[in-house]
């Protein structure tokens, strides 16, 4: 677990970051910061985390060469990071495994979380049933309906799916409800968030279990290409599994990152979740980022095909790498993404999840630009048996 580009002591990166919660929540954000910081120092724990990531979640993910794909497009290599092949189907688990076993270290037994695909609500309530942990999840009923399969994984799992009725009935909605069943019971329970947002030190935590991705593909890209990436592309909602690819290539100067937002039906709409292109600074979550709003000031409501991406605001890290210049940020509509989607199913044989699909699609367009000597990563974050009726009624299959 490296420490490239760390938030300050008040958890800021740059100037986004920080702790804007109730007084009644900081004890428990002193308690998570303290114990992660004990967990660092400690080998056994390291330990474990590293055993269960290769025996559990299925690690080392393969870095696969797309040739159908990039022989179809013309120019650049394309590379998938196949994190849809970790138990769960997605990146999520590494952020759950690691979050699951500091609960277990302070004590907490009752765990809540937030979902809008659904693929952190199975990773928490997977973890939580090998750990032997109560598991709630928050899910809005508008993600309930859009993800019905992975709410019937959860509760085959022992969880509790809880369904949030209030404003868009999506993410942003879950995570309030979450936050709110925290206060409430916070001397027993553990919220498990599950992305780079919200109070410190939640962006550092997540950005560093979800970092294995990024060390991951160095050793493969050494080993396989004697040589890093040029690009690296992954979608960006909250920002944990672009995050978690960038992190360890930080340095690496001469590696380009690209994320890709989610468009919607247009950045000219109000039905978009492009928050870097679109956003301005604000607090959302207990954290200072960009967030989307209205002319009112009040938190917009988003749109995205894809329900992980359905969110109004962006983990800190990644406004951060906005503002620095260290990550370009992009965004592809609906129907690109679902282009990207059909892409992957018809010279692949690689069924992606929508999120996903909005990397691919940048990424297969932008190597038909590059010369053959070019290398893109994309993270394939997850894979798409969760968005197969979404696919169906938007193809009219």
């Amino acid at each position: 677990m490296e420490n490239r580009a760390m938030p300050d002591k008040k958890g800021y990166f740059g100037e986004y970051g920080g702790k804007f919660v109730p007084e009644t929540l900081m004890p428990a954000l002193d308690e998570l910061e303290k114990a992660y910081t004990e967990a660092l120092d400690d080998a056994a724990f390291h330990e474990e985390f590293k055993i269960l990531c290769r025996d559990y979640i299925g690690r080392p993910t393969p870095l696969y060469c797309a040739r159908q794909l990039t022989a179809k497009m013309g120019g650049a290599t394309i590379l998938l990071k196949r994190e849809d092949l970790a138990h769960t189907g997605a990146h999520k688990i590494n952020n759950a495994l690691g979050q699951g076993l500091l609960a277990k270290r302070m004590g907490k037994k009752r765990i809540i979380a937030e979902t809008g695909a659904g693929q952190h609500g199975v990773a928490v309530a997977t973890v939580c049933a090998m750990l032997g942990l109560e598991c709630i999840v928050y899910m809005g009923s508008k993600d309930i309906k859009r993800q019905a399969s992975n709410v019937n994984r959860m509760k085959l799992t022992g969880a509790e799916v809880r369904p949030v009725n209030s404003g868009s009935r999506t993410l942003k909605d879950a995570i309030n409800e979450a936050i709110r069943d925290w206060v409430s019971n916070v001397e027993t329970t553990h919220y498990l968030l599950g992305s780079v947002v919200g109070p410190h030190a939640y962006p550092m935590i997540v950005r560093d279990f979800q970092a294995i991705i990024g060390r991951e593909a160095i050793e493969q890209m050494l080993r396989q290409y004697l040589r890093l990436p040029d690009y690296l592309v992954a979608c960006v909602g909250g920002g944990s599994n672009s995050i978690g690819l960038f992190h360890a290539f930080y340095d690496e100067k001469e590696v380009k990152f690209i994320g890709v937002e989610a468009a919607g039906q247009g950045l000219d709409t109000d039905k978009h979740s492009a928050t870097l292109a679109k956003g301005k600074t604000g607090v959302l979550h207990g954290t200072k980022s960009y967030l989307l709003e209205d002319k009112n000031g009040q938190i917009s409501e988003t749109h995205s095909i894809a329900p992980g991406l359905d969110y109004p605001g962006v983990g800190p890290e990644h406004s951060f790498y906005k503002d620095s210049g260290r990550a370009t940020y992009v965004s592809v509509n609906d129907a690109q993404a679902l282009e990207g989607f059909k892409l992957l199913c018809e010279t692949e044989g690689i069924i992606p999840a929508l999120e996903s699909s909005h990397a691919v699609y940048y990424a297969a367009h932008m190597a038909a630009d590059l010369s053959p000597d070019k290398i893109i990563i994309v993270n394939l974050s997850g894979r798409g048996d969760k968005d197969l009726d979404i696919v169906n009624r938007a193809l009219k299959i």
